[in-house]
């Protein structure tokens, strides 16, 4: 007997603990930024973490862009930054006016390759954003050690590698900055939503400055600075309180389903997995796969899948590429090649062990 499958690509996982977490929000009418949950949500993230501390926003881009701020990057400067990314962290850097270098990825953990980093460093250089592609952490023993030479402050873009860690330490917390998504597709969503978090306390207490329209309370409605309004809702926070108290849960099936996944289709020739750093341990995102195979291009495989009831997406396109960002990088032939022949595979936590084994077959039969 033939069952319909209900297999999600990167849908969020609620249920009754975020009813609940919701409702008592709603019941307490704290639901825009004033309220008791905000600073909640704030203090069990940092908690995660083993920080001190946590601020959170609106977004993953706007925590990208006060770090950049907060660090002093402006007209003039440049930040390096990889191609294969999500848009976001490019676009922070333009925000400031600073220009973007955009540089090559390393082929096999398909993150900022730390050679060609070298390469790109100019008396102007200021800052490097590593982005933890899909959950995957960047060489980051290499770009601090490259950080520290030239005296560059380092902003992991940690948007999409919530759990995972490089040397025991989770990602987000080894650079001068890092951020965080809680888009509705994430690890931990809170609808939309971001967070950043850094060593430096008193950085942190004028982001969250920044982030109120710099609006010092002291004196009513007076603006020492220029300010954003970048603060998190409470019910947003509330919904990231249910999320958080469920997130072992969450990198548990991520790990499982990665696990099945590689087992299950990891010895074929014509498919190569993201791979990790010795001293990486990664909550993937998304589990995602480069098909060397012949047989067919990787639309004809996500239009099989398609047919069989599994959702499939590509992954980013290099920015390198991208009409507007063309000027900021030279050709970078890993990034277009990794583009060319990947794809992202169902990795909601929605989904269960048997759904994912089904998709991990049905790509070797393909």
């Amino acid at each position: 007997m033939n069952m319909k499958r209900n297999i999600l690509l990167d849908d969020p996982n609620l249920g009754k603990v975020e009813s609940k977490y919701l409702l008592e929000c709603v019941k307490t009418n704290f639901v825009s930024t004033a309220g008791p949950f905000v600073p909640e949500f704030e203090n069990k993230f940092s908690e995660f973490l083993s920080l001190s501390k946590a601020v959170s926003l609106q977004s993953g881009t706007s925590a990208l862009h006060l770090a950049l701020i907060e660090a002093g990057i402006t007209k003039g400067d440049e930040v390096i930054v990889p191609a294969l990314t999500f848009v976001a962290p490019i676009n922070a850097i333009l925000y400031v006016n600073a220009k973007p270098v955009i540089v090559d990825v390393d082929i096999n953990t398909w993150n900022i390759d730390p050679a060609e980093i070298l390469k790109a460093i100019t008396p102007k250089t200021k800052a490097i954003i590593p982005v933890h592609l899909y959950g995957n952490p960047c060489a980051m023993d290499e770009i601090k050690q490259i950080a520290k030479k030239h005296k560059l402050i380092v902003i992991e873009d940690s948007t999409e590698s919530l759990g995972s860690k490089y040397d025991g330490q989770y990602t987000g917390t080894i650079g001068d900055f890092g951020c965080f998504s809680f888009n509705g597709n994430k690890l931990l969503t809170t609808g939309g939503g971001g967070m950043i978090v850094a060593r430096n306390a008193k950085k942190l207490d004028h982001i969250k400055f920044l982030a109120n329209q710099s609006r010092d309370n002291s004196k009513g409605y007076y603006h020492p600075e220029i300010g954003f309004n970048y603060r998190m809702t409470n019910l947003e926070a509330a919904l990231g309180l249910a999320q958080l108290s469920r997130i072992n849960e969450f990198i548990e099936k991520k790990n499982v389903f990665s696990k099945i996944y590689k087992k299950t289709i990891g010895n074929i020739n014509s498919i190569k997995f993201q791979q990790q750093y010795p001293l990486s341990k990664a909550v993937l995102w998304l589990t995602c796969l480069s098909f060397t195979t012949q047989k067919g291009d990787i639309f004809t495989i996500a239009k099989k899948l398609k047919l069989a009831g599994i959702p499939t997406r590509r992954i980013f396109y290099p920015t390198n590429l991208l009409p507007y960002l063309k000027k900021y990088s030279k050709k970078c032939k890993n990034s277009e090649q990794i583009y060319k022949t990947s794809l992202c595979l169902p990795s909601s936590t929605c989904n269960n062990e048997s759904s994912i084994s089904f998709v991990a077959n049905k790509i070797m039969e393909i």
